[in-house]
């Protein structure tokens, strides 16, 4: 038994109108205490909108932007077999059981035809009228009257419990053929707006705004929409026509109840039924219940006869079998109380599957289960048949493409005491819905079908979900969670977001965090296909925190990817940021900590340094006067980004700071007179303006090239020649000591050497020999050149035993020379440099 297919061999019937075929057997339970092989979880990948969505019920959907390949093309219309197929499924199924004579619509003949005439031209109506007044039959003819009227035929909708997108979704499938694809807002108007049809929407629940918004969607529409009195009216400037439905005069009353009885009515009967119009105002329904009331009477009457000459039901016979008055004994009419509100009398008289049923509608808030779960539910294999004892006597009224309880039947059965195991009865449906939900066989657009029943059963044991045994699961919540994927494959995503927010809740009353973080994450999915970000990023939020206290990686993944698919679409993902600033947004300084240095200074390859007494170097660093940066600003690829250009800064800094040290460090002593301490920062030897020699005192016949330094002794008296530095220049009496600047080093535009000062007498480190004019065969390495080489006048000698040569020429040579150079401090000073090249 199908919910979605009506065929004749669901009710028991074959084809041919011929007797009921026997059921076949039970299969054997024994099959059932084996071990049974898991079942796979069933996925079903679906386009919504721009995106590529993998319903997955175990870890929770994924989701991701769709790729090019995937995206479906235009949808196509249906056509006329498949119109009629569609038409069918929208209707409610035929009750099993004997067939029954419709009862022909009275005195409605004038609003049919006029509803059809506004129809023609193109405008929409609003059909008005109280609960049981006819208005869902009156709808029915018209829609037969309007087939040929529009090129898309007659649309048949329902408004109960739907909103006005949820319509428009409803208007698409209805006419267009578009399996596994949901279009988006804009791609759906563009839809529905080509869309020519007849739209029968019945139980609207909406108007005002709401409605004219559909109205507007569809502009190539007709509607005529059924609507109770307290639902809001059309707005003033929507140009809906309006008719109003009244009751029915007495006589057409009379008539009614006649032809639902099938015979006259007696004088008494006739009585009875003026009293029952005067009461229920005329509304149809009370006579169609009244004449059920009637049928039961002279059921009564006529005794076991009946029931024994049929044979078909053991508490009822044919309705089709009408029986006179005459028979039996003698019972009273009802009261007219008991007329006004027959329900507990006319389910008394019921079988017992019947009133089975009345107890679970009652329990699913008026909700009747599809014929094809009552056996299950009633447990009774032959429970479907109850369904139609319940239409035959106007107890159930048909919605949309399922019955619900009739106007005013479902207080009627609650005064009389049919909602005192409501808990049981729904706990009873809620764990059949879930097992089959999750059945393989069970395709998505039949769980569908039954989502007012499943939501129903829902919002009543939620509030009473308390926390299961060990090893159990909350049933609550292992009907939402099987519930909510066949919802979403199935595009009926309002009963999805329905059934979502009652499992986050059954989930945090039962203490269950893995499906509670399930349900968030589910959440964040739908409101991310809906456009609404800032609800989806806080779903997903709580569902990755959950998660992640649960160590669950996979849930958590899914999570991310779809948090990161928000980011990138509200513009604030990771890196954007960033990239706005660079654009011409100033971005506050991040925030970061220096640390002090060492107090032995900074590890180096070099022995620790100190700088001259005289140089400074000062550090300073100057905080920006902006506000301290915000939160968001330091976080994501902008605030790393920051960072590392900030430590980028800092190293290059310090490198040169380091560099500016040790440079000063390698020409400096810690002796404060120094000769390096007096070197400037000009170069040290220049090309003067006046003689075009560099500067240094360079003797004009000297062949020795390679020294050009000061003498250690400088004689005062010329010779003969009355040249300085020639051979003939006498020999000074006071010992040569060293310079206290090395020579050469003169700053340009000087041309005189500086004089020596008078010190310590110390001895020279350069070996001394008597005075005999030899050429160094070295040539100097300082950067002051001389055109011609020179000699030196050697000086006195001395006794020390000379261990290595510091003089600028390199190391002496074995042959006895003249002097040697005294341009370096002695030896003792460790840290003074060993030729002029250095100093430089």
């Amino acid at each position: 038994m199908d919910p979605n297919n009506r065929g004749p061999e669901e009710y028991g019937h074959d084809d041919d109108g011929g007797s009921p075929r026997q059921r076949p057997p039970r299969d054997s339970l024994t099959t059932d205490f084996g071990q049974h092989s898991p079942t796979l979880a069933r996925t079903v990948q679906l386009v919504a909108g721009d995106f590529l969505l993998t319903v997955n019920p175990v870890d929770g959907s994924e989701i991701e932007a769709c790729p090019p390949g995937e995206r479906p093309g235009r949808p196509e219309r249906y056509g006329a077999a498949e119109r009629a197929e569609v038409d069918r499924a929208a209707r409610p199924p035929v009750p099993p059981g004997p067939s029954r004579t419709a009862l022909s619509l009275l005195a409605r003949q004038d609003e049919r035809e006029r509803l059809v005439r506004l129809l023609a031209r193109g405008r929409s109506v609003r059909l008005t009228g109280p609960a049981g007044s006819g208005r869902t039959s009156l709808l029915d003819l018209v829609a037969e009257d309007c087939g040929d009227l529009a090129p898309d035929g007659v649309v048949r909708l329902t408004g109960f419990n739907r909103t006005a997108s949820e319509l428009l979704y409803d208007l698409f499938y209805a006419v267009f053929t578009s399996p596994l694809h949901r279009p988006d807002r804009d791609e759906l108007l563009s839809y529905v707006r080509e869309v020519g049809a007849v739209v029968v929407l019945d139980d609207i629940e909406f108007g005002g705004a709401a409605l004219d918004e559909l109205l507007d969607a569809t502009p190539e529409c007709a509607f005529v929409i059924g609507a109770t009195p307290d639902v809001p009216a059309p707005s003033a400037d929507s140009a809906v026509e309006e008719i109003f439905l009244s009751g029915l005069e007495r006589a057409d009353g009379v008539e009614l109840l006649e032809r639902s009885v099938g015979r006259v009515l007696t004088e008494e009967e006739s009585n009875w039924a003026g009293d029952l119009w005067f009461e229920s105002e005329g509304l149809p329904l009370r006579f169609v219940q009244a004449g059920a009331l009637l049928r039961q009477r002279d059921r009564l009457r006529a005794g076991a006869n009946a029931v024994d000459e049929f044979g078909v039901f053991a508490d009822a016979a044919p309705v089709d079998s009408p029986i006179t008055p005459d028979e039996g004994e003698e019972i009273p009419l009802p009261a007219l109380g008991e007329a006004a509100a027959p329900a507990p009398l006319l389910a008394s008289r019921l079988s017992e599957s019947a009133r089975a049923t009345l107890r679970f509608a009652v329990a699913l808030g008026g909700e009747v289960p599809h014929q094809a779960h009552l056996p299950a539910l009633v447990g009774d294999t032959h429970a479907d048949a109850a369904l139609g004892e319940l239409a035959d006597c106007g107890l159930v009224s048909p919605v949309g493409s399922r019955y619900r309880l009739a106007a005013g039947v479902l207080a009627q059965l609650e005064a009389a005491g049919y909602d005192d195991d409501i808990e049981t009865r729904a706990l009873t449906a809620a764990q059949h819905y879930g097992w089959w939900a999750g059945h393989p066989s069970v395709t998505p657009e039949r769980v569908c079908a039954e989502a007012d029943a499943l939501l129903a059963a829902l919002a009543v044991l939620v509030p009473a979900t308390t926390a299961p045994a060990e090893g159990e699961e909350a049933t609550t919540v292992q009907l939402a969670r099987t519930a909510a994927p066949a919802f979403a494959a199935g595009g009926h995503w309002g009963a999805w977001e329905r059934s979502l927010r009652a499992g986050s809740e059954a989930s945090r009353l039962a203490g269950e965090v893995s499906e509670q973080a399930y349900f968030h994450h589910e959440l964040g999915i739908l409101a991310l296909c809906g456009g609404q970000l800032d609800r989806a990023r806080a779903e997903l939020e709580a569902s990755i925190g959950l998660r992640g206290a649960l160590a669950d990686k996979r849930g958590t993944v899914a999570g991310r990817r779809a948090l990161a698919l928000v980011s990138d679409r509200d513009g604030t993902a990771l890196g954007l940021a960033g990239l706005g600033a660079m654009a011409g947004e100033e971005l506050p300084d991040a925030r970061y900590d220096e640390s002090a240095s060492p107090p032995g200074g900074v590890p180096a390859a070099f022995p620790p340094l100190q700088l001259p007494a005289d140089s400074q170097t000062i550090v300073v660093h100057r905080s920006p006067s902006t506000p301290a940066p915000s939160r968001k600003a330091r976080g994501g690829l902008k605030g790393l980004a920051k960072r590392n250009l900030v430590a980028a800064g800092a190293g290059a800094l310090l490198v040169a700071v380091l560099g500016t040290v040790v440079t000063l460090g390698a020409t400096s002593d810690n002796d404060p007179n120094s000769p390096a301490n007096e070197v400037g920062v000009n170069p040290s030897a220049s090309v003067g303006i006046d003689d075009g020699n560099l500067g240094a005192d360079v003797p004009k016949n000297d062949d020795n090239p390679g020294d050009t330094g000061t003498a250690t002794s400088r004689p005062t008296d010329p010779g003969p020649d009355g040249t300085y530095g020639t051979s003939d220049d006498p020999t000074p009496t006071d010992v040569a000591e060293p310079s206290d600047r090395p020579s050469g080093t003169q700053r340009p535009g000087s041309g005189t050497p500086s004089s020596p000062k008078p010190t310590t007498p110390k001895p020279s480190t350069s070996p001394s020999t008597p005075s005999t004019p030899t050429g160094s065969g070295t040539p100097s390495s300082s950067t002051s050149q001389t055109p011609e080489p020179s000699e030196t006048p050697t000086s006195t000698p001395t006794d020390t035993t000379p261990t290595n040569s510091n003089s600028a020429s390199g190391p002496a040579s074995t042959t006895p020379v003249e002097t040697s150079s005294s341009a370096s401090a002695p030896s003792s000073a460790v840290s003074s440099p060993s030729n002029s090249a250095q100093v430089i």
